[in-house]
Protein backbone atom coordinates (compact mmCIF):
# COMPACT_ATOMS: atom_id res chain seq x y z
CA UNK A 1 0.00 0.00 0.00
CA UNK A 2 2.83 2.33 -0.18
CA UNK A 3 2.62 3.74 -3.89
CA UNK A 4 -0.46 5.35 -5.26
CA UNK A 5 -1.25 3.02 -7.76
CA UNK A 6 -1.51 0.33 -5.75
CA UNK A 7 -3.62 1.77 -3.23
CA UNK A 8 -6.09 3.33 -6.00
CA UNK A 9 -6.14 -0.56 -7.13
CA UNK A 10 -6.89 -1.79 -3.67
CA UNK A 11 -9.53 0.60 -2.91
CA UNK A 12 -10.96 -0.39 -6.50
CA UNK A 13 -10.82 -4.36 -5.60
CA UNK A 14 -12.06 -3.51 -1.71
CA UNK A 15 -15.22 -1.66 -3.05
CA UNK A 16 -16.19 -3.73 -5.62
CA UNK A 17 -18.27 -6.29 -3.29
CA UNK A 18 -20.13 -3.23 -1.54
CA UNK A 19 -20.89 -1.44 -4.84
CA UNK A 20 -25.06 -2.42 -4.26
CA UNK A 21 -24.39 -1.80 -0.39
CA UNK A 22 -23.53 1.99 -0.98
CA UNK A 23 -26.45 2.71 -3.22
CA UNK A 24 -29.07 0.69 -0.49
CA UNK A 25 -27.18 3.11 2.21
CA UNK A 26 -28.16 5.92 -0.42
CA UNK A 27 -30.96 5.30 -1.06
CA UNK A 28 -32.19 4.91 2.18
CA UNK A 29 -31.18 8.03 3.85
CA UNK A 30 -32.49 10.39 1.24
CA UNK A 31 -35.57 8.53 1.97
CA UNK A 32 -35.22 9.17 5.59
CA UNK A 33 -36.47 12.85 6.28
CA UNK A 34 -34.08 14.85 8.65
CA UNK A 35 -34.87 18.10 8.05
CA UNK A 36 -33.55 20.47 10.55
CA UNK A 37 -35.29 23.84 11.28
CA UNK A 38 -33.61 26.00 14.37
CA UNK A 39 -33.09 25.51 17.01
CA UNK A 40 -33.86 21.53 16.24
CA UNK A 41 -33.39 19.04 14.36
CA UNK A 42 -34.71 15.31 12.53
CA UNK A 43 -31.58 13.81 12.56
CA UNK A 44 -31.89 10.79 14.61
CA UNK A 45 -33.86 8.74 11.94
CA UNK A 46 -31.28 8.87 9.97
CA UNK A 47 -28.51 8.39 12.31
CA UNK A 48 -30.53 4.70 13.04
CA UNK A 49 -30.23 3.76 9.96
CA UNK A 50 -26.34 4.74 9.66
CA UNK A 51 -25.76 2.75 12.62
CA UNK A 52 -28.07 -0.39 11.78
CA UNK A 53 -25.90 -0.05 8.57
CA UNK A 54 -22.71 0.06 9.71
CA UNK A 55 -22.97 -2.65 12.72
CA UNK A 56 -24.31 -5.22 9.98
CA UNK A 57 -20.39 -5.31 8.89
CA UNK A 58 -19.22 -5.30 12.56
CA UNK A 59 -17.71 -1.98 12.36
CA UNK A 60 -17.22 -0.56 15.92
CA UNK A 61 -19.80 2.23 15.74
CA UNK A 62 -20.76 4.86 18.72
CA UNK A 63 -23.92 6.91 18.77
CA UNK A 64 -23.45 9.50 21.46
CA UNK A 65 -25.33 12.91 22.77
CA UNK A 66 -23.97 16.46 21.84
CA UNK A 67 -26.31 18.68 24.24
CA UNK A 68 -22.81 18.84 26.40
CA UNK A 69 -21.77 21.27 23.69
CA UNK A 70 -24.00 24.01 25.02
CA UNK A 71 -22.21 24.18 28.15
CA UNK A 72 -18.29 23.72 26.58
CA UNK A 73 -18.13 27.42 27.19
CA UNK A 74 -16.75 27.12 22.56
CA UNK A 75 -17.27 30.82 21.87
CA UNK A 76 -18.53 28.72 18.86
CA UNK A 77 -21.40 27.31 20.27
CA UNK A 78 -24.66 28.39 19.26
CA UNK A 79 -26.73 29.06 22.19
CA UNK A 80 -29.84 29.83 20.31
CA UNK A 81 -30.17 25.49 19.49
CA UNK A 82 -31.68 22.81 21.22
CA UNK A 83 -29.09 19.47 21.06
CA UNK A 84 -31.93 17.42 23.19
CA UNK A 85 -31.94 14.03 21.73
CA UNK A 86 -29.68 15.06 18.92
CA UNK A 87 -27.07 12.30 18.23
CA UNK A 88 -23.74 12.40 16.33
CA UNK A 89 -22.46 9.07 15.17
CA UNK A 90 -18.70 8.00 14.92
CA UNK A 91 -17.45 5.00 13.28
CA UNK A 92 -13.61 3.43 13.39
CA UNK A 93 -11.24 1.00 11.55
CA UNK A 94 -8.56 0.73 13.90
CA UNK A 95 -5.14 0.88 12.85
CA UNK A 96 -2.21 -1.02 13.57
CA UNK A 97 -0.25 2.30 15.39
CA UNK A 98 2.10 2.76 13.04
CA UNK A 99 0.54 5.77 10.67
CA UNK A 100 -1.07 8.78 10.93
CA UNK A 101 -4.70 8.86 11.01
CA UNK A 102 -7.93 10.31 8.79
CA UNK A 103 -10.99 11.57 9.65
CA UNK A 104 -14.16 11.67 7.18
CA UNK A 105 -17.00 14.60 8.70
CA UNK A 106 -20.27 14.42 6.82
CA UNK A 107 -23.93 16.20 8.69
CA UNK A 108 -26.87 14.17 8.12
CA UNK A 109 -29.46 17.11 8.49
CA UNK A 110 -30.79 18.66 5.60
CA UNK A 111 -32.73 21.75 5.14
CA UNK A 112 -36.64 21.45 4.65
CA UNK A 113 -38.04 21.13 0.62
CA UNK A 114 -39.08 24.52 0.27
CA UNK A 115 -42.15 26.00 -1.37
CA UNK A 116 -40.66 25.09 -4.57
CA UNK A 117 -42.80 22.28 -6.89
CA UNK A 118 -41.08 18.83 -7.06
CA UNK A 119 -41.54 16.16 -9.93
CA UNK A 120 -41.96 13.47 -7.46
CA UNK A 121 -41.78 13.19 -3.51
CA UNK A 122 -38.90 15.09 -2.04
CA UNK A 123 -38.09 12.15 -0.13
CA UNK A 124 -38.42 9.18 -3.21
CA UNK A 125 -34.65 8.09 -3.33
CA UNK A 126 -35.93 7.56 -6.94
CA UNK A 127 -33.25 6.76 -9.44
CA UNK A 128 -33.34 8.07 -12.95
CA UNK A 129 -30.57 8.34 -15.50
CA UNK A 130 -28.35 7.50 -12.95
CA UNK A 131 -28.92 10.48 -10.93
CA UNK A 132 -31.00 9.96 -7.28
CA UNK A 133 -33.45 12.69 -6.58
CA UNK A 134 -34.32 13.53 -3.24
CA UNK A 135 -33.87 16.57 -0.43
CA UNK A 136 -30.22 15.83 0.96
CA UNK A 137 -29.03 13.49 -1.67
CA UNK A 138 -26.51 16.13 -2.80
CA UNK A 139 -26.10 17.68 0.75
CA UNK A 140 -24.90 15.44 1.50
CA UNK A 141 -26.44 12.04 1.99
CA UNK A 142 -23.90 11.12 -1.13
CA UNK A 143 -20.66 11.74 0.25
CA UNK A 144 -21.62 10.13 3.71
CA UNK A 145 -22.67 6.90 1.60
CA UNK A 146 -19.38 7.43 0.18
CA UNK A 147 -17.45 7.82 3.25
CA UNK A 148 -19.20 5.16 5.22
CA UNK A 149 -18.90 2.72 2.34
CA UNK A 150 -15.09 3.29 2.41
CA UNK A 151 -14.62 2.16 6.31
CA UNK A 152 -16.68 -0.86 5.73
CA UNK A 153 -14.76 -2.10 3.11
CA UNK A 154 -11.79 -1.68 5.06
CA UNK A 155 -13.97 -3.98 7.81
CA UNK A 156 -15.17 -6.22 5.71
CA UNK A 157 -12.42 -7.38 4.14
CA UNK A 158 -10.20 -7.39 7.32
CA UNK A 159 -7.61 -4.64 6.13
CA UNK A 160 -6.13 -2.46 9.10
CA UNK A 161 -3.96 0.40 7.47
CA UNK A 162 -1.09 2.06 9.62
CA UNK A 163 -3.13 4.92 11.19
CA UNK A 164 -6.96 5.12 12.80
CA UNK A 165 -9.48 5.91 9.97
CA UNK A 166 -12.29 7.68 11.71
CA UNK A 167 -15.42 8.39 10.22
CA UNK A 168 -18.68 10.53 11.43
CA UNK A 169 -21.84 11.75 10.95
CA UNK A 170 -22.71 15.27 12.77
CA UNK A 171 -25.96 16.79 13.47
CA UNK A 172 -26.54 20.68 13.12
CA UNK A 173 -24.68 22.12 9.94
CA UNK A 174 -27.34 23.80 8.45
CA UNK A 175 -28.54 27.18 8.84
CA UNK A 176 -24.72 28.10 9.55
CA UNK A 177 -25.25 25.34 12.76
CA UNK A 178 -21.51 23.79 13.25
CA UNK A 179 -22.75 22.66 16.68
CA UNK A 180 -22.74 18.93 15.45
CA UNK A 181 -19.07 18.91 14.63
CA UNK A 182 -17.81 21.11 17.43
CA UNK A 183 -19.43 18.87 19.81
CA UNK A 184 -17.50 16.07 17.82
CA UNK A 185 -14.26 17.88 17.75
CA UNK A 186 -14.71 18.20 22.12
CA UNK A 187 -15.64 14.70 22.06
CA UNK A 188 -12.77 13.63 19.49
CA UNK A 189 -10.95 12.34 18.01
CA UNK A 190 -8.60 14.34 17.05
CA UNK A 191 -7.07 13.49 13.52
CA UNK A 192 -4.38 14.15 11.51
CA UNK A 193 -6.09 15.25 8.58
CA UNK A 194 -10.02 15.54 7.45
CA UNK A 195 -11.81 15.24 4.38
CA UNK A 196 -15.20 16.63 4.27
CA UNK A 197 -17.42 14.57 1.20
CA UNK A 198 -19.71 17.98 0.41
CA UNK A 199 -20.83 17.73 -3.21
CA UNK A 200 -17.59 18.91 -4.69
CA UNK A 201 -18.60 17.69 -8.69
CA UNK A 202 -15.84 15.76 -7.81
CA UNK A 203 -13.13 18.07 -7.34
CA UNK A 204 -10.59 18.48 -4.47
CA UNK A 205 -11.15 22.02 -2.85
CA UNK A 206 -8.66 23.62 -1.06
CA UNK A 207 -10.59 26.22 0.69
CA UNK A 208 -13.90 27.69 1.77
CA UNK A 209 -15.71 30.82 2.61
CA UNK A 210 -16.62 32.49 5.66
CA UNK A 211 -20.54 33.15 5.67
CA UNK A 212 -23.01 35.32 7.69
CA UNK A 213 -26.80 35.88 7.01
CA UNK A 214 -28.07 39.21 8.66
CA UNK A 215 -31.60 39.95 8.76
CA UNK A 216 -32.14 44.03 8.14
CA UNK A 217 -35.46 45.89 8.17
CA UNK A 218 -37.77 48.05 10.51
CA UNK A 219 -41.37 48.61 11.83
CA UNK A 220 -43.55 51.32 11.60
CA UNK A 221 -47.08 52.84 11.20
CA UNK A 222 -50.02 51.10 12.89
CA UNK A 223 -51.95 48.48 11.23
CA UNK A 224 -55.42 49.87 12.62
CA UNK A 225 -54.74 52.87 10.40
CA UNK A 226 -55.73 51.22 7.21
CA UNK A 227 -59.27 52.09 7.39
CA UNK A 228 -59.00 55.61 8.27
CA UNK A 229 -58.68 59.10 7.13
CA UNK A 230 -55.19 59.46 7.64
CA UNK A 231 -51.84 59.04 6.27
CA UNK A 232 -50.56 55.42 6.68
CA UNK A 233 -47.56 54.59 7.12
CA UNK A 234 -45.88 51.85 5.54
CA UNK A 235 -42.21 50.37 5.26
CA UNK A 236 -42.35 48.62 2.29
CA UNK A 237 -41.56 51.77 -0.19
CA UNK A 238 -38.48 52.52 1.86
CA UNK A 239 -37.66 48.81 1.89
CA UNK A 240 -36.57 49.66 -2.14
CA UNK A 241 -33.96 52.35 -1.11
CA UNK A 242 -32.34 49.84 1.93
CA UNK A 243 -31.86 47.52 -0.93
CA UNK A 244 -30.12 50.11 -3.13
CA UNK A 245 -27.65 50.56 0.10
CA UNK A 246 -27.64 46.67 -0.54
CA UNK A 247 -26.30 46.90 -3.78
CA UNK A 248 -23.61 49.30 -2.86
CA UNK A 249 -22.12 46.27 -0.88
CA UNK A 250 -22.35 44.16 -3.61
CA UNK A 251 -20.13 46.47 -6.07
CA UNK A 252 -17.72 47.46 -2.85
CA UNK A 253 -17.42 43.47 -1.91
CA UNK A 254 -16.40 43.15 -6.12
CA UNK A 255 -13.65 45.44 -5.37
CA UNK A 256 -11.66 43.07 -3.13
CA UNK A 257 -8.74 41.07 -4.07
CA UNK A 258 -9.42 37.69 -3.79
CA UNK A 259 -7.22 35.06 -2.23
CA UNK A 260 -5.37 33.00 -4.80
CA UNK A 261 -7.97 30.22 -3.68
CA UNK A 262 -10.81 32.35 -5.34
CA UNK A 263 -9.08 34.02 -8.04
CA UNK A 264 -10.86 32.13 -11.33
CA UNK A 265 -13.60 33.00 -9.39
CA UNK A 266 -16.44 35.86 -11.25
CA UNK A 267 -17.92 36.85 -7.90
CA UNK A 268 -15.14 36.15 -4.98
CA UNK A 269 -17.03 37.61 -2.20
CA UNK A 270 -20.44 37.73 -2.76
CA UNK A 271 -23.35 39.57 -1.12
CA UNK A 272 -26.55 37.52 -2.12
CA UNK A 273 -30.23 38.95 -1.14
CA UNK A 274 -31.77 36.04 0.06
CA UNK A 275 -35.78 36.91 0.97
CA UNK A 276 -37.68 40.14 0.84
CA UNK A 277 -40.26 40.54 3.07
CA UNK A 278 -43.34 42.92 3.55
CA UNK A 279 -46.50 41.15 3.44
CA UNK A 280 -47.42 37.90 1.58
CA UNK A 281 -49.24 37.55 -1.86
CA UNK A 282 -51.72 34.42 -0.90
CA UNK A 283 -54.90 35.32 0.34
CA UNK A 284 -54.13 34.33 3.99
CA UNK A 285 -52.68 37.92 4.57
CA UNK A 286 -56.07 40.49 4.47
CA UNK A 287 -55.17 43.62 2.15
CA UNK A 288 -53.48 45.63 4.27
CA UNK A 289 -50.40 47.86 4.50
CA UNK A 290 -47.55 45.97 5.76
CA UNK A 291 -46.05 47.28 9.42
CA UNK A 292 -42.52 45.49 9.47
CA UNK A 293 -40.33 44.83 6.04
CA UNK A 294 -36.94 43.27 5.96
CA UNK A 295 -34.13 41.83 3.92
CA UNK A 296 -32.12 39.00 4.52
CA UNK A 297 -28.70 39.40 3.50
CA UNK A 298 -26.04 36.95 2.85
CA UNK A 299 -22.29 37.70 3.09
CA UNK A 300 -19.57 35.80 2.43
CA UNK A 301 -16.19 36.27 3.41
CA UNK A 302 -12.81 35.53 2.10
CA UNK A 303 -10.41 32.76 3.98
CA UNK A 304 -7.77 35.76 4.60
CA UNK A 305 -10.89 37.61 5.92
CA UNK A 306 -11.83 38.52 9.45
CA UNK A 307 -16.26 38.25 9.62
CA UNK A 308 -16.09 40.16 12.32
CA UNK A 309 -14.42 43.22 10.96
CA UNK A 310 -15.95 43.07 7.57
CA UNK A 311 -19.63 42.89 9.19
CA UNK A 312 -18.42 46.23 11.29
CA UNK A 313 -17.93 47.68 8.71
CA UNK A 314 -20.87 47.01 6.85
CA UNK A 315 -22.83 48.31 10.35
CA UNK A 316 -20.77 51.55 10.34
CA UNK A 317 -22.18 52.24 6.92
CA UNK A 318 -25.74 50.82 7.16
CA UNK A 319 -25.82 53.46 10.41
CA UNK A 320 -24.77 56.08 8.38
CA UNK A 321 -27.12 55.45 5.07
CA UNK A 322 -29.94 55.38 8.24
CA UNK A 323 -29.04 58.92 9.05
CA UNK A 324 -29.40 60.50 5.94
CA UNK A 325 -32.31 58.73 4.86
CA UNK A 326 -35.83 60.58 6.23
CA UNK A 327 -37.79 57.99 6.98
CA UNK A 328 -35.44 55.30 8.54
CA UNK A 329 -34.18 58.22 11.30
CA UNK A 330 -37.57 58.29 12.48
CA UNK A 331 -38.27 54.51 11.79
CA UNK A 332 -34.77 52.67 13.35
CA UNK A 333 -33.67 49.97 11.52
CA UNK A 334 -33.53 46.40 12.93
CA UNK A 335 -29.79 44.27 12.57
CA UNK A 336 -30.11 40.41 13.27
CA UNK A 337 -27.90 38.03 12.52
CA UNK A 338 -29.36 34.21 11.20
CA UNK A 339 -26.13 32.81 13.80
CA UNK A 340 -23.47 34.26 15.81
CA UNK A 341 -20.40 33.98 15.54
CA UNK A 342 -20.65 34.26 12.08
CA UNK A 343 -18.96 31.56 9.90
CA UNK A 344 -15.17 31.96 8.98
CA UNK A 345 -13.55 29.97 6.29
CA UNK A 346 -10.54 27.87 5.72
CA UNK A 347 -7.68 27.90 3.02
CA UNK A 348 -5.23 24.88 3.42
CA UNK A 349 -1.65 24.87 1.15
CA UNK A 350 -1.62 22.63 -2.41
CA UNK A 351 2.21 22.37 -0.98
CA UNK A 352 0.73 20.86 2.73
CA UNK A 353 1.35 16.88 2.87
CA UNK A 354 -2.53 16.13 3.24
CA UNK A 355 -3.03 18.33 -0.07
CA UNK A 356 0.04 16.13 -1.65
CA UNK A 357 -1.16 13.40 -0.96
CA UNK A 358 -5.04 12.87 -1.50
CA UNK A 359 -4.36 14.99 -4.84
CA UNK A 360 -2.03 12.52 -6.12
CA UNK A 361 -4.04 9.71 -4.66
CA UNK A 362 -7.83 10.56 -6.38
CA UNK A 363 -5.77 11.49 -9.23
CA UNK A 364 -4.46 8.18 -9.71
CA UNK A 365 -8.46 6.21 -8.35
CA UNK A 366 -9.84 8.04 -11.17
CA UNK A 367 -7.19 7.91 -14.22
CA UNK A 368 -7.28 11.68 -14.72
CA UNK A 369 -5.61 14.27 -12.74
CA UNK A 370 -8.21 16.15 -9.97
CA UNK A 371 -8.84 19.91 -10.62
CA UNK A 372 -7.68 21.67 -7.44
CA UNK A 373 -10.20 24.74 -6.62
CA UNK A 374 -11.99 26.31 -3.57
CA UNK A 375 -15.10 25.69 -2.26
CA UNK A 376 -18.56 28.27 -3.26
CA UNK A 377 -20.21 28.07 -0.33
CA UNK A 378 -19.17 28.29 3.98
CA UNK A 379 -19.09 24.79 5.51
CA UNK A 380 -17.43 23.26 8.86
CA UNK A 381 -14.14 23.22 7.40
CA UNK A 382 -13.21 26.53 8.62
CA UNK A 383 -14.47 25.17 12.39
CA UNK A 384 -12.28 21.87 12.40
CA UNK A 385 -8.99 23.56 10.62
CA UNK A 386 -8.75 27.18 12.23
CA UNK A 387 -10.35 26.13 15.91
CA UNK A 388 -9.09 22.76 15.78
CA UNK A 389 -5.82 22.84 13.83
CA UNK A 390 -6.56 19.46 11.77
CA UNK A 391 -5.62 19.94 8.12
CA UNK A 392 -9.09 19.97 6.09
CA UNK A 393 -9.93 19.37 2.01
CA UNK A 394 -13.48 19.25 0.75
CA UNK A 395 -14.13 16.38 -2.18
CA UNK A 396 -17.34 14.65 -3.14
CA UNK A 397 -19.69 13.55 -6.16
CA UNK A 398 -21.54 15.81 -8.52
CA UNK A 399 -24.74 16.64 -8.52
CA UNK A 400 -27.28 19.80 -8.34
CA UNK A 401 -30.22 21.12 -7.11
CA UNK A 402 -28.91 21.79 -3.37
CA UNK A 403 -31.36 23.61 -1.19
CA UNK A 404 -33.60 23.85 -3.98
CA UNK A 405 -36.19 21.14 -5.65
CA UNK A 406 -35.75 18.49 -7.26
CA UNK A 407 -32.10 18.00 -5.77
CA UNK A 408 -30.04 14.91 -7.27
CA UNK A 409 -26.65 13.03 -6.63
CA UNK A 410 -25.15 11.09 -9.76
CA UNK A 411 -24.79 7.37 -8.57
CA UNK A 412 -21.61 6.23 -9.86
CA UNK A 413 -19.82 9.83 -8.99
CA UNK A 414 -20.93 8.30 -5.56
CA UNK A 415 -19.33 5.19 -6.14
CA UNK A 416 -15.87 6.83 -7.61
CA UNK A 417 -16.05 9.11 -4.37
CA UNK A 418 -15.77 5.94 -1.64
CA UNK A 419 -12.90 5.06 -4.70
CA UNK A 420 -11.14 8.05 -3.94
CA UNK A 421 -11.59 8.48 -0.15
CA UNK A 422 -10.40 5.06 0.59
CA UNK A 423 -7.31 5.32 -1.62
CA UNK A 424 -6.18 8.59 0.03
CA UNK A 425 -6.72 6.78 3.83
CA UNK A 426 -4.43 4.21 2.59
CA UNK A 427 -2.02 6.45 1.12
CA UNK A 428 -2.22 8.89 3.98
CA UNK A 429 -2.54 6.30 6.54
CA UNK A 430 0.75 4.18 5.81
CA UNK A 431 3.13 7.06 6.83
Amino acid sequence: MGSFSSSASIAKELLAPLRDDIIRLLTELVRTDTVAIPPEGKEAAGQAVLVEFLRSFGVDTEAYETAFVTTSGHRAVRRDRDYSGRRNVLAVAAGSGRGRSVLFNGHMDTVPPGHGKWTGSPWSGTLRDGRLFGRGSFDMKGGLAAQFGAICALRKHGIRPGGDVYAESVVDEEWGGGGGTLAARLHGPKSDACLIPEGTQMEAALASRGGAVIDIGCEAGDAAAYFSSGEVVSPAIPLGRLLGWVDTWVAKRKTVKPDEAYRQFDDPVPVQVLAIEANRFDLSEPYSVPVTAAVRVYFQFLPSEDPEQVLAAVRASLADFERQDPFFRDHPLFWKPAYDPPLVGHALAADHPWARTFVESASEAMGEPVKVTAAPYPCDAGLTQREFGIPTLLFGPRGAGAHNPDEYVEVESVLATATVLLAAALDWCAA
